[in-house]
């Protein structure tokens, strides 16, 4: 991490308080500082609408008041992180996922209610957008994890197992949303094979880099920044994940070292996604860092 001879998690800790929005600050206080799961919900309160889902630039790259499945995505994961994620808050959620979705009954990457607002460039607003597994395997991966049930998981767990056995020529973003949706959804003796292919097809394909000095060598998702490169630790979140086994453990440490010694000067880590305006990267940041951090403590190599 960075080399200023401070706490790595101080030096974040000073980072998020310089930084970032107040729902970062409490998901980092509630994270490593003991803060309380309420105030984690009441700050993520604000960005939710009416119509049950989230929006007000909750994902930093789309801007604008109205509800989309992405906000509604990253809603659910923080939710999760404080353990709450079921009764009548995911009932509000769903019946918004249920009134969003496409006739395949699955989400839009991008409901066309953006249209009028900011968003970025890399994700276009379109009039009748097709359902994507990039916004749907995560949401039913993480409600199938929490054991939520509701009607509209049926019609998008079956969409989300079409479309992973479908998967042969991928990118890193559609891959890390079908491990989020294998690593929650009930039926392992599917989804282990289904990963193990996956995995083939992530080294087959040169989606994976494990030597950090080889990275102009790899692909990257058109539309996205030059350096917006994918690691194991990037598949693999934690240990318990599917992805975990596509790596020995020699290429997981060394993911993990480059991960922790990304840490910038300034305690935070940088954003790897195109950044299109001022605003989306200052906030984008924190989110990273929290994520950077969550990723080393699961392995054992960061604040527990």
């Amino acid at each position: 991490m960075a080399g200023n001879g401070a706490n790595p998690l101080a030096h974040a800790e000073q980072f998020i308080w310089l930084t970032a929005r107040v729902l970062e600050q409490r998901r980092f206080a509630h994270l490593f500082l003991g803060g309380s799961a309420d105030a984690v919900e009441t700050a993520l309160d604000a960005y939710r609408n009416e119509d049950g889902g989230y929006g007000h630039a909750l994902e930093p790259d789309l801007r604008g008041p109205v509800s989309q499945p992405l906000h509604t995505a990253r809603a659910l994961s923080v939710l999760d992180s404080i353990g709450r994620c079921g009764g009548l808050r995911v009932e509000r959620i769903c019946r918004y996922l249920t009134a969003v979705s496409t006739k395949e009954g699955a989400l839009p990457a991008l409901h066309p209610s953006q249209r009028g607002y900011p968003a970025a460039p890399f994700i276009p607003v379109v009039e009748d957008p097709p359902a994507e597994l990039l916004a749907t395997g995560p949401v039913v991966g993480l409600l199938h994890r929490n054991q939520v049930w509701h009607a509209w998981l049926f019609r998008a767990t079956d969409f989300c197992w079409a479309a992973v056995d479908a998967l042969e020529q991928s990118h890193p973003y559609e891959i890390e949303a079908a491990v989020a949706f294998l690593d929650g959804v009930p039926d392992r003796t599917r989804a282990e094979p289904a990963a193990d292919r996956l995995g083939q097809l992530v080294r087959e394909q040169g989606l994976v880099v494990f030597d950090p000095r080889s990275r102009a060598d790899h692909p990257v998702a058109p539309g996205h920044a030059s350096g917006a490169h994918h690691f194991p630790h990037d598949y693999a979140r934690t240990p318990g994940s599917l992805a975990r086994r596509w790596f020995s453990d020699s290429e997981l440490e060394s993911s993990l070292d480059h991960l922790a010694a990304g840490q910038q000067e300034d305690g935070g880590w940088p954003v790897d996604r195109r950044q299109w305006a001022p605003g989306t990267a200052l906030e984008s940041r924190p989110i990273v860092t929290l994520n950077a951090l969550q990723t080393l403590r699961a392995y054992g190599r960061g604040p527990r």
